[in-house]
């Protein structure tokens, strides 16, 4: 399957095709010479891919984090977990594939997973309805938190969503009720509860699972009140101004870090976690692995207590 290229990475695209297409020739005629003028480019290639992006602007990243090829929720779900059990339904309205749920196992340990699924194809996209969620998805979660809480399990969330449903049956249905529901059950559990950004935080539809002991979050994902192009179309009256919103807007990791809204960065692969997502997962579940240890001998009081002060503390002495 071909390589997706952002609009900035063309450079980087051209290369690599020289590359590709030199392979190819080599390939057919093993006769020719090309050997040094093949590792002279895939060096600069390197290079090149390590200087776009050590140094990307925030509304590249928000680029990057919307790479059709960057790893889903799925994807993690399957390298980091096992014996997976789905638990679908809200027990009120139906099911939502946009949040996918249920019980597994995450080195050795018994965990609640959540998590915002986008879908890769046309059909599974439409199926997960591009990872925004309808209330009964937050309802769901409450479900499994409240699961979680009485078996005593950590609860670990995936956080990838451009945001909640914002349709009319959303509205119909109890959607911004639903989503202060579950960040007030994020924020009052009495287990430990891990939430990693992986692609997209937009909005309440992000919190509403990422209101907890720690949260982490990707190199080149974003975390936002609201998208820039939603942003740029109520400041600035003009959605083509999102480039000028993103950075206003401080959604980066290490912006973000500094604010302290999230506690960890965890760096990508080079090219970002599209281009080796094996590698950029087994980071992510190392860190995550972390985070469990560093909450595991806290009693239930002393867990609501920190995640209490962890949100008080944002914005205190003039950080926003």
């Amino acid at each position: 399957m071909p390589m997706t290229y952002l609009d900035f990475e063309k450079p980087i695209a051209e290369l690599e095709a020289k590359i590709t297409e030199l392979e190819h020739l080599a390939r057919q005629d093993r006769g020719l010479q090309i050997t040094d003028e093949l590792t002279r480019l895939k060096q600069k290639a390197i290079s090149q891919l390590k200087d776009t992006y050590s140094s990307l602007s925030a509304w590249r990243k928000t680029q990057v984090a919307r790479h059709p090829e960057r790893p889903h929720f799925s994807d993690y779900l399957a390298q980091l977990f096992d014996d997976f059990q789905e638990l679908g339904g809200d027990r009120v309205y139906g099911n939502d594939d946009a949040l996918i749920g249920g019980l597994a196992t995450f080195r050795d340990q018994s965990v609640v997973v959540i998590g915002h699924e986008k879908g890769r194809t046309t059909e599974s996209r439409l199926k997960h309805n591009f990872g925004m969620a309808h209330p009964e998805g937050y309802r769901k979660a409450v479900r499994l938190m409240d699961l979680a809480e009485r078996f005593k399990l950590p609860v670990i969330s995936f956080v990838d969503t451009s945001g909640a449903f914002p349709g009319k049956a959303g509205e119909e249905r109890g959607q911004a009720e639903a989503i202060a529901r579950s960040t007030e059950r994020c924020l009052t559990l009495t287990v430990p509860m891990i939430s990693l950004i992986i692609g997209e935080g937009g909005s309440g539809g992000a919190m509403a699972i990422a209101a907890a002991s720690r949260v982490l979050m990707l190199e080149h994902a974003i975390y936002s009140v609201i998208s820039p192009e939603g942003c740029a179309s109520i400041l600035y009256r003009d959605a083509a101004k999102a480039k000028d919103a993103a950075e206003a807007m401080k959604i980066t990791g290490p912006d973000l870090l500094k604010m302290k809204v999230v506690d960890q960065v965890i760096p990508e692969p080079i090219g970002g976690a599209h281009r080796d997502a094996k590698q950029a997962i087994s980071r992510a579940g190392k860190a995550i692995e972390q985070a469990l240890q560093e909450l595991e001998d806290l009693s239930p009081a002393q867990l609501k207590q920190q995640r209490r002060e962890r949100f008080y503390a944002i914005g205190r002495d003039g950080m926003i």
